[in-house]
């Protein structure tokens, strides 16, 4: 057969329904049908990272380690894909290296083979831990791109950041389009200038919030991507990525071809049909989220942050402030400098803007993760905020300017210790170090163990923030 083949990453299992439904699918879903996916022939099943470890402890009362290990089991001849942030792993603060280390030592040693890594900010120092980890214990470490939109954010601005990716050392690098605004001619241009000047292989991901994806991913495969995440039809589209099948059919009626067996593909789709309007009669599946929005061109909101924004209007009954704060948002983006929305960023600025929005008066409220941005904490931000701004929020605090892991002392020795006897093992601990409160809950849940709850909480612990509601990118 001519032309290449176009590998395929299969989402249902993580991103598909986190953008739909802030992660609610629970491992008895997912279990039946993992042995015939590994069928397939897709080149990863992402399974893990973003908002799957937090939603399993807080709101299914599962160990997101039993699911990653159950999983593999299922499926032994295909990667397991993970969303890695950078050094804030799967939490919302910055790690010490160790235990960044450990992280990754511990979830490849439970099943993880790819490890997605992004920083928020696209700050390449914040990806170094993660990478140096991934390549000591036998990753593929896809150092990532978080594409936005902004006077900075140019293709020259992604072509220097694609090659210091490839000279620190990624198996592949990712154009991560989490809000689904990398339209189609865009993306031919993008993907062309990459391919360009890197020599590893290129993955896309968007989603089709927007309702451009399917053009946007067919006219990037035209122009020369490796790889390309879907999702199986029942939980495709709308804040989610294009559907898996469609692609499959589509791109092997072309010069190009994927690997899929398309006939497998629909015993899959039955099989999450009826998964779906289960979570649609329960309201954890929203219908709104189902459909495409071209504001999201407009504003730039990723669907994980759609959602999430209007569980918190929810909660404070005020559903009817949606529009107004879609435009708050990209105001408050242009105030911090404009960062890309993804997590953390997508949480702070979306709850700065609902903050903004119920106060009737701009950062009267304003969170301490907002401050610890603005302090540095989270790395270099894209544009430099305004000095005047940053000195109305945080005074005359000091600002870090170096890498931000630098100044956190090593602390998986103390947060064991902290965690005393419910620190069965090492994934223990880190669950504990990642979600303190709800983690430590959980395994006292887990264990039956009654322990002294309290110990300390980090200060950049963000578990009692309203950015913690549900979805997360």
């Amino acid at each position: 057969m001519s032309g290449r083949t176009i590998e395929i990453t299969e989402t249902v299992l993580r991103d598909a329904h986190q953008s739909l439904m802030a992660t609610r699918m629970s491992t008895e879903d997912m279990l039946p049908i993992i042995e015939k996916m590994d069928k397939v022939g897709y080149f990863s099943l992402e399974c893990w990272g973003g908002a799957t470890f937090d939603a399993s402890i807080r709101f299914l009362n599962e160990d997101p380690w039993d699911r990653l290990r159950e999983i593999r089991k299922r499926a032994p001849n295909t990667k397991l894909q993970m969303l890695l942030r950078g050094q804030n792993l799967l939490g919302y603060r910055h790690y010490a290296d160790d235990v960044v280390d450990k992280f990754v030592e511990k979830s490849i040693e439970n099943g993880i083979d790819v490890f997605r890594i992004f920083d928020a900010l696209n700050d390449v120092r914040n990806l170094e831990a993660s990478l140096k980890a991934v390549k000591k214990f036998g990753g593929h470490a896809q150092l990532t791109i978080c594409y936005t939109i902004s006077d900075v954010h140019t293709i020259p601005y992604f072509i220097d950041l694609a090659k210091q990716m490839q000279k620190m050392g990624a198996d592949s690098i990712c154009i991560k389009d989490m809000a689904g605004i990398l339209t189609p001619y865009v993306a031919k241009d993008l993907v062309r200038a990459l391919k360009e000047v890197i020599t590893v292989p290129l993955s896309l991901h968007t989603h089709a919030t927007s309702g451009t994806s399917q053009m946007t991913y067919l006219m990037a495969v035209e122009a020369g991507v490796d790889m390309i995440d879907t999702a199986i039809s029942p939980f495709a589209e709308g804040t989610s990525q294009p559907p898996t099948e469609t692609l499959a059919i589509c791109l092997n009626e072309g010069e190009n071809h994927t690997k899929l067996d398309v006939a497998l593909l629909e015993d899959i789709a039955d099989y999450f049909k009826p998964i779906r309007d289960k979570y649609l009669a329960n309201e954890l599946l929203n219908p709104k989220m189902m459909g495409s929005d071209p504001k999201a061109l407009i504003y730039q909101v990723p669907g994980g942050m759609l959602s999430n924004l209007l569980s918190q209007l929810k909660q404070a009954n005020a559903t009817d402030r949606y529009d107004e704060v879609l435009k708050e948002v990209p105001r408050v983006r242009a105030d911090l400098g404009f960062p890309p929305l993804v997590t953390p960023m997508s949480q702070m600025v979306g709850t700065q803007a609902v903050f903004n929005v119920l106060a009737d008066e701009r950062y009267k409220i304003v969170p301490n993760e907002i401050k610890e941005y603005l302090r540095g904490a989270y790395g270099q931000t894209p544009v430099p905020v305004e000095e005047e701004f940053r000195k109305s929020i945080i005074h005359d605090d000091p600002v870090i300017t170096d890498r931000p892991a630098n100044h956190i002392d090593p602390e998986f020795d103390r947060l064991k210790n902290e965690l005393g006897e419910l620190a069965k093992s090492d994934e223990d601990v880190l669950t504990y170090a990642l979600f303190p409160q709800v983690g430590k809950a959980f395994l006292e849940k887990k264990y039956q163990t009654s322990v002294n709850t309290s110990q300390s909480i980090n200060k950049h612990e963000t578990e009692d923030t309203v950015i913690r509601i549900s979805a997360r990118m």
